[in-house]
């Protein structure tokens, strides 16, 4: 059997066991079920992703253009359309809009 040490916040850990106490678990084991359960799913048992203003945002951009592209009769924007539609969508981000 394998000793795992870790170093994390008092007030982290004094949460979570306050949690895991509810369930009636204890810290180790709810350390464990979460290990057996990133073995099961093959990664982090849980869905991690990027706040709506990160990384996605871009994404929507991407698509949006390429949106306009095929409504536009063409696979290709050109550089002016795309810079175009970028500043577009900051002007949009700055007066709040999504």
């Amino acid at each position: 059997m394998a000793i795992i040490q870790i170093r994390i916040e008092d007030s982290l850990k004094d949460q979570a066991v306050a949690i895991y106490d509810g369930l009636g678990l204890d810290l180790s084991t709810a350390v464990r079920m979460f290990m057996k359960q990133s073995v099961i799913q093959k990664g982090l048992p849980f869905s991690v992703k990027l706040k709506p203003d990160g990384q996605n945002a871009m994404e929507r951009i991407i698509k949006e253009c390429q949106n306009i592209s095929k409504q536009n009769g063409n696979d290709k924007m050109t550089m002016d359309d795309i810079n175009a539609f970028i500043a577009k969508c900051h002007k949009e981000k700055k007066n709040g809009k999504k």
